[in-house]
């Protein structure tokens, strides 16, 4: 598994354990690499991928009230930064179905020692590792094989009105995608979005 950026874990530095569960903590508070136990034979394998009561044990006690599911074509393919605003704030616990993806969230906290500050962990289908983003954080995610699939949790419906985003390559962020600017695969809506000396106070 690769370590996220900006953090001092390593394999053998696993925070907790709960169940069929194991997680590790970045140097920013709050977000949180959970790898689940797989179990295999001849036939293939068996994980589980969410528990209500180990995800509370490892320090995630969010209740996830809506599903997503996304398929990007090309490797390349950025989709970020989003957040949504209170009172629709979501935590979201992001895994890979299939392919790879590089996962980042900024810290978007004011009062937090880490404001402008990042976490990133390499995802795939292979590692099953998850990352939990916690209210507060922008996130994002860049593809690294062809036909990538991203399925993540959220604690709160889309809201439209509440929907709002940060620009990718911000310079001053320092974001570390393994992708040329000029080379990345984006929306409209994402080419667009304000820098972070730009954003208004999004969260406390």
């Amino acid at each position: 598994m690769q370590n996220g950026v900006g953090s001092p874990i390593s394999n053998d530095a696993v925070s907790a354990a709960s169940g069929n569960f194991l997680s590790w903590r970045f140097g920013i508070q709050g977000p949180v690499l959970i790898q689940p136990k797989r179990f295999g034979d001849h036939r293939g394998f068996f994980l589980e991928t969410y528990s209500a009561r180990d995800f509370a044990a490892l320090g995630v006690p969010d209740v996830f009230v809506q599903d997503n599911h996304s398929l990007s074509a090309s490797v390349g393919t950025v989709r970020g930064m989003h957040f949504q605003l209170p009172p629709f704030a979501q935590a979201k616990l992001v895994r890979v179905l299939r392919g790879r993806i590089l996962d980042i969230a900024v810290d978007l906290r004011r009062s937090s020692p880490t404001y402008g500050q990042h976490v990133a962990a390499e995802l795939s289908a292979e590692n099953a590792v998850q990352l939990y983003v916690p209210v507060g954080f922008a996130h994002g995610f860049c593809t690294q094989e062809p036909v990538t699939e991203v399925a993540y949790k959220v604690t709160n419906l889309y809201a439209p009105e509440c929907d709002r985003g940060l620009a990718w390559d911000d310079p001053a962020l320092g974001l570390p995608w393994p992708i040329a600017p000029a080379a990345a695969q984006l929306s409209d809506k994402d080419r667009r979005q304000p820098l972070l000396s730009d954003l208004p106070p999004c969260f406390d």
